[in-house]
């Protein structure tokens, strides 16, 4: 009798674990603790490197497990022409659609500058540019943050808002 509930309890143990084991994990945004082991203490762009902002740090989790992160660098050390656009960068494991345009898994510097959402390679090259949209109705806008909405991701910085959805 003892082996009959042995056998039972330790097959319905190896059940639970295995589907356990195979269920995906949830598309989600990235939590602090998770921000913290992955976004880099520096970034590289333009043939230098800079710090980047953890506490300006935000990304999202694919269902597959891929990530996509986006954070605030100090950009005190680049020129003036560059300071002007590049304002933070934006690592991607998947594609994203942002304002109707692809952009391919990679690492890029990005910025809102004028009134486009600009993201650009490391060798500060543009790889696309997007409107973006400002919030009005925002109350308390903080230097960079991810919304969640139905289509994807709001990207904030401050009140200037691009859509990211992830293909």
């Amino acid at each position: 009798m003892k082996n009959i509930r042995a056998a039972a309890v330790g097959t319905v143990v190896v059940l639970l674990l295995t589907a356990a084991l195979a269920q995906k994990a949830a598309q989600h945004l990235l939590s602090a603790d998770e921000l913290k082991t992955v976004t880099p203490t520096d970034f590289f762009f333009r043939g230098q490197k800079a710090p980047t902002q953890l506490r300006n740090s935000t990304g999202f989790q694919m269902a597959d497990g891929k990530v996509t992160l986006a954070a605030l660098v100090d950009v005190s050390g680049y020129s003036t022409a560059i300071q002007q656009k590049y304002q933070g960068m934006l690592i991607t494991e998947s594609k994203l659609n942002i304002g109707g345009s692809e952009l391919v898994p990679g690492e890029y510097g990005f910025g809102f500058a004028a009134d486009q959402f600009v993201v650009m390679n490391v060798a500060s090259e543009d790889a696309l540019s997007a409107p973006y949209q400002t919030d009005t109705e925002l109350k308390r806008a903080v230097p960079l943050k991810l919304v969640q909405d139905s289509a994807g991701y709001k990207l904030y910085a401050g009140k200037k808002w691009v859509a990211l959805k992830p293909e």
